[in-house]
């Protein structure tokens, strides 16, 4: 603690009538003096020397100051002349357009439609997935469909009935190749507890329902393979539905902790340390007794469950076949990678490094073509690797180079709002490619200078952010077109702000992204005010595409996404001010 000492006169202080100093020297707050006859005022003091200054010249520097964090203590002065000056400055740096990585906006659906719901918040976007260029946006009771053309931009295509339940997983799936339904139709489903319910789009938007269909247990994970609806529970239930022999059929196996794909091929981690594949293309002609053909793969040296996994599998050549390679993760904290080569298929992968970095249960991992990554509990801290390949395949000379190490806090509302945590995964984000992208949701706009951050985006029309995602879609038709990451975000009101992350990206590879950094002390101990930060976290072990989710217990209604790493110090600072005649 240290006090700073103003002078001042009272003239200066008391020409903006009903302030908090006109008060003050009247007499209606009470004052505590010090030894010199200077009155005490716990405000920060390198806030209240601008407010001084404005009130000594009546000018304002705001290239120099925080307007957000001056606005907050001309407000609490009341100093109406410089609120107004600030609030104009922080309209000149907003605009309802977005910044330059503002890519779309899709309004709330209309409040006098069939759709409102007589629950609390039935606008609030809680799930957003993406698949090739549509996009599925889940509401409380109902889904909504969206696709873009190059032509007429984004166009809502497809919205499913009112349903009689809350809606806690949806999976799109916007390109099915043949099959019964045709080449054109496109497929969504949603979840809620044990009942999962199947719509096709059909090409004029109308959607017809398919089927609903029960797992018996509640849903952790929806999914597509293929044509091949897929439903998960932790428990050790698996449900499929195949488009071709429109057949639902549940099978009992171990209790499920996370889940891959790799082609038509499920991969699934459970907690008896054993990972288990079903070859869903394969399985309606490989069926006995009505049973999913279910083989264990791996297990475990160890026989630690299996947390989290990475399925990657490498391009074929003309003198071999695929490798199939997986990272997994386990609740001891080891992160293992195991090899299978194309002529070993009949023996089994094997294991071809072992991570012990790890203290905490692994919740999310990521291989790739350059790198792998891992996050445990501990408050999301990340390892990463270089990954060295010869001939495109994974080699042991030199192996896995250690890359960074970082923590991505979870800051939870203190409200406590309910929502849908499927919603809002950290990352990371990019499926197979390069650069991998983690999301930190926070509500105060700060300006970053420890750490190393990618971009912030915030709010257009200053609603909190329920929901978010990041997806890649493809490029147009014409020539030199390429696809581009998109960040969809989900807000209270039910609109949908999209984000262009590639140009984001670019941009972040042409300055020096650590003079971006993350928040100051100063700035994370306003962020902690509002936020209870839970210090110990303990995985949810349900499934998750390449990730098992360290899930909430309530949702974050934040208004700003970033990418940072935070550091903690606690201070405090006191001023006093004295008053001259």
């Amino acid at each position: 603690m240290y006090k700073c000492r103003f002078s001042t006169s009272r003239q200066t202080l008391t020409w903006v009538p009903d302030s908090f100093f006109s008060s003050l020297l009247s007499g209606r707050i009470s004052t505590l003096k010090d030894e010199t006859g200077a009155i005490f005022i716990d405000r920060d003091p390198s806030l209240f020397a601008p407010i001084l200054n404005f009130l000594r010249t009546k000018e304002l520097h705001p290239r120099s100051i925080d307007v957000h964090l001056l606005m907050h203590e001309a407000e609490f002065y009341g100093i109406t002349p410089l609120v107004r000056k600030l609030q104009l400055c922080d309209e000149l740096d907003r605009s309802s357009c977005g910044n330059v990585l503002f890519n779309g906006y899709l309004p709330p659906l209309d409040p006098r439609s069939e759709f409102t719901c007589p629950i609390s918040d039935p606008g609030m976007v809680r799930i957003i997935c993406g698949h090739h260029n549509w996009i599925a946006v889940a509401y409380a009771q109902f889904v909504v469909c969206y696709r873009v053309k190059e032509s007429t931009g984004w166009q809502q295509v497809f919205t499913s009935p009112r349903l009689d339940w809350v809606i806690d997983r949806v999976a799109l799936n916007a390109k099915v190749m043949g099959g019964s339904l045709g080449d054109n139709d496109k497929m969504v489903a949603v979840a809620s507890g044990t009942e999962i319910i199947l719509w096709a789009i059909c090409p004029d938007g109308n959607g017809n329902e398919i089927g609903v269909f029960s797992l018996h247990v509640p849903v952790e994970a929806l999914f597509f393979v293929g044509n091949q609806l897929i439903a998960t529970s932790h428990t050790g239930k698996v449900g499929v539905w195949n488009a071709v022999t429109k057949h639902w059929q549940n099978q009992d196996v171990v209790p499920i902790n996370s889940y891959d794909t790799a082609g038509s091929f499920l991969i699934l981690g459970c907690n008896n340390g054993s990972i288990y594949y079903i070859d869903v293309q394969k399985f309606p002609l490989r069926m006995k007794d009505n049973d999913l053909l279910v083989t264990e793969l791996y297990r475990d040296p160890s026989e630690d469950a299996i947390t989290a996994l990475s399925v990657y599998l490498t391009p074929k050549t003309s003198d071999s076949g695929n490798w199939i390679e997986i990272a997994y993760g386990t609740s001891s904290g080891t992160v293992r990678v195991i090899v299978q080569h194309p002529e070993t298929v009949g023996s089994g992968p094997q294991l071809f490094q072992t991570f012990s970095v790890h203290r905490s249960p692994v919740t999310k991992i990521m291989l790739s073509e350059k790198h792998l990554i891992s996050v445990c509990a501990d408050n999301n801290h990340v390892r990463t690797w270089t990954v060295t390949r010869f001939r495109g395949m994974i080699s042991t000379q030199p192996g896995s180079t250690p890359l960074t190490s970082f923590k991505i806090l979870s800051l939870d509302d203190i409200d406590g709002h309910g929502g849908c945590a499927a919603g809002t995964e950290i990352g990371p984000y990019g499926e197979r490619d390069e650069q991998q992208v983690f999301i930190q949701q926070n509500n105060i706009p700060i300006n970053t200078n420890i750490g190393a951050a990618v971009c912030e985006v915030r709010s257009v029309d200053g609603t909190s952010i329920t929901a978010f995602v990041v997806h890649e879609c493809e490029g147009s038709s014409r020539i030199g077109s390429r696809p581009r990451r998109y960040l969809f975000s989900g807000h209270s009101n039910g609109s949908i702000q999209m984000w262009d992350l590639t140009t984001a990206m670019e941009i972040a590879g042409k300055v020096d992204i650590k003079a971006l950094g993350g928040p100051t002390e100063e700035e994370l101990l306003e962020l902690l005010d509002q936020c209870d930060l839970a210090l110990t976290r303990t995985p949810d072990m349900s499934p998750a595409a390449s990730l098992t989710h360290s899930s909430r217990n309530s949702m974050c209604r934040y208004t700003h996404l970033q990418f940072y790493t935070l550091k903690l110090h606690a201070y405090t600072i006191t001023h006093t001010v004295k008053i001259l005649q």
